[in-house]
């Protein structure tokens, strides 16, 4: 079942971002991985800007994808399954309904460029790769310049005017 998530959920979005990512050990650059991968306090900040939404199964929160509107574009952000819950259409789900959802002419996304199964992913649900990368996300994100460098953008037409 899809939901939004709360304050309450901080620590179950937590542990599946952290467990999630482990990942992109031995995927990213060696200096951008570390556990936790989202420390706690950047988590609650994260939370009082994106919002999330998440997928639960028996009452468990399994599944975390956020939405971030910024100027005129929408950003996918922090998307996550517990490893056991992955391939199982999850993810989609999730990415469907923040599709519906958004209400600029562009949907964003944003990702290490050597996480391949992620760009599959976006790819295969009709995101393309953005030539403008470093202008992207040195527009729409926070991000250290270390992670501008090995990330890409992929994006969407959102068919909707400006």
């Amino acid at each position: 079942m899809l939901r939004k998530c709360y304050p309450e959920d901080t620590d179950k979005i937590y542990q599946i971002i952290n467990e999630a990512a482990q990942a992109y050990e031995g995927a990213i650059p060696d200096d951008c991985y570390h556990q936790p991968y989202m420390p706690i306090d950047e988590l609650e900040r994260e939370m009082a800007r994106v919002i999330f939404y998440g997928w639960e199964v028996n009452g468990e929160l399994v599944g975390v994808m956020a939405l971030e509107p910024i100027k005129d574009t929408t950003l996918i952000r922090h998307a996550y399954i517990l490893p056991e819950w992955q391939h199982q259409g999850i993810a989609t789900r999730l990415l469907e309904h923040l599709k519906g959802m958004t209400e600029t002419p562009q949907l964003l996304v944003g990702t290490w460029a050597d996480a391949t199964w992620a760009l599959d992913f976006y790819q295969r649900r009709g995101f393309r790769f953005l030539p403008d990368r470093v202008r992207l996300l040195e527009t729409y994100w926070d991000i250290p310049q270390r992670q501008v460098d090995t990330s890409v953008v992929l994006g969407m037409d959102m068919g909707v005017e400006a």
